[in-house]
């Protein structure tokens, strides 16, 4: 089960996609399926095909985001979070071998596209909420335990 939380800036993201596709592209990929349609033989016409096929994938999408919406609370930052992991925290994470990382802490609608954000539901996450900086953490992974010590925790509205 995901949790159905995300950030301000993740949120605002979304709307922005949705409303894109639904005021934007859509009515411009309609407007080719309508002409391509007009063309007259339909079963061996690229356009038309193309352009029915992308718009059954922005309706499916518009379904999606708007469902999504509808469901996930927003997590602002609050001052009471300084200083240890919650959600939305920059966490930067190292283990005995020097390796470092740093991430973002955020909700599953938020992490595509994205190789520094990860979810609140991944291991890593819920091993690392609560925690201040010095504290370690063991974090079950699919090669076993590993050990990771928090360097530092930013918030991006601090």
């Amino acid at each position: 089960m995901k949790t159905r939380l995300i950030t301000r800036e993740g949120f605002n993201k979304l709307k922005a996609e949705l409303d894109y596709l639904w005021r934007e592209e859509r009515p411009e990929v309609t407007k080719k399926v309508t002409w391509a349609a007009s063309l007259g033989d339909r079963s061996e016409n690229a356009d038309y095909q193309y352009n029915k096929k992308r718009l059954r994938e922005i309706d499916r999408r518009v379904r999606y985001l708007t469902k999504s919406l509808e469901a996930l609370r927003i997590v602002d930052y609050s001052p009471q979070q300084d200083g240890k992991v919650f959600f939305g925290a920059w966490v930067e994470v190292e283990n005995d071998d020097g390796e470092v990382k740093r991430f973002r802490i955020v909700g599953y609608d938020e992490i595509f596209g994205r190789k520094d954000y990860i979810s609140i539901d991944s291991p890593m996450a819920r091993a690392l909420l609560k925690k201040e900086p010095g504290d370690a953490v063991t974090v079950e992974t699919p090669l076993g335990p590993a050990l990771w010590y928090v360097n530092e925790i930013t918030y991006p509205d601090a």
